[in-house]
């Protein structure tokens, strides 16, 4: 990797290069590092941690065991739900919150380097809502047991209902109503011609 395209921010040379070492073993073969932020505390801080962002996700890096190892954290970006930062006299922090809640956040960052992880992650951050908004109306439509036809609305199956028997439509109904329902079933092939004039019949003759 380029190592002067992480430095317009004036990032610790140093630190940059220690990152780009170990995070050359995570990156996917379509994964590439688009910014790195490294902190700038006031006491002197050999090994300081950074803020990498890919296309795919954010990565916290802390060093652990003065340089000698590093810790990871990762998060893809349509996990995250929203970065933010706060700016104050010895630098800015960065804040980031997953759509479950979770929060990481890292201080000490110079402002300039956390406009730009800021900027970075809005744009990112817009993509990935409608990625979700889409993913969310999927699981929707699945769960409303619907047919979806060339993105139209959902075309759901309606429950088939039993005719009721004709005794039970005489006794609740008015005769001359049920006749009607009775002919319609009839047209509709549900009952036969014989059925209906047997119950017509029928219904006639309590009239």
């Amino acid at each position: 990797m380029n190592l002067k395209k992480f430095l317009n921010e004036e990032q610790d040379p140093k630190a940059v290069e220690k990152l780009l070492e170990r995070i050359n073993d995570l990156i996917t073969s379509q994964e590439f590092v688009e910014y790195i932020a490294v902190q700038k505390k006031p006491a002197i801080n050999f090994s300081p941690d950074c803020i990498a962002l890919t296309n795919r996700r954010i990565i916290f890096c802390r060093p652990k065991n003065f340089g000698l190892s590093m810790d990871f954290q990762d998060y893809n970006w349509v996990d995250v739900a929203d970065c933010h930062i706060k700016e104050g006299i010895l630098g800015a922090t960065f804040t980031m919150k997953t759509v479950s809640n979770y929060i990481n956040m890292m201080d000490y960052l110079p402002k300039a380097q956390a406009r730009k992880l800021y900027q970075f992650a809005q744009e990112i951050e817009e993509k990935m809502r409608g990625v979700r908004r889409e993913k969310d109306l999927e699981v929707r439509r699945a769960s409303a047991g619907g047919v979806t036809v060339n993105n139209a609305t959902p075309i759901i199956a309606q429950p088939v209902h039993t005719p009721q028997s004709a005794t039970q439509l005489i006794e609740a109904e008015d005769p001359f109503a049920v006749l009607q329902k009775l002919k319609g079933l009839m047209d509709s092939g549900i009952i036969s011609v014989e059925e209906f004039e047997s119950k017509k019949n029928e219904i006639l003759s309590r009239v």
